[in-house]
């Protein structure tokens, strides 16, 4: 069994995206592309984006910290510490609204 601590690496990947060229980082907690399951500690600036992409399976995105605004289509929802997104079936994007991070859990289509 193991053990991690996202509040220790929500702080560390925030710090990081502080200096990241694009003003997020990200650090694969479980999982990988040989796994089913993935979950990711993703830091983000505030202002700075992750492009609009698709859903590789059924995800979800809890804000560890901070404030994020996901965006699909014309639709769009914001969430603050402690809030889940359920990540919806379309391409989607995610902005930080101030220092943020967020635990990203990927379940991948077979």
């Amino acid at each position: 069994m193991q053990k991690v601590s996202l509040t220790a690496l929500a702080r560390q990947q925030t710090d990081l995206a502080a200096g990241a060229g694009g003003g997020h980082t990200a650090d694969t907690v479980y999982g990988g592309h040989e796994k089913v399951l993935r979950q990711t500690v993703i830091g983000m600036k505030q202002g700075s984006h992750l492009a609009e992409h698709e859903n590789p399976g059924e995800a979800t995105v809890q804000v560890l910290h901070g404030r994020v605004r996901m965006l699909a289509g014309a639709e769009s929802w914001e969430a603050r510490t402690g809030d889940l997104l359920i990540v919806p079936d379309a391409r989607h994007s995610l902005e930080a609204l101030e220092d943020s991070a967020v635990l990203l859990t990927v379940v991948k289509r077979r």
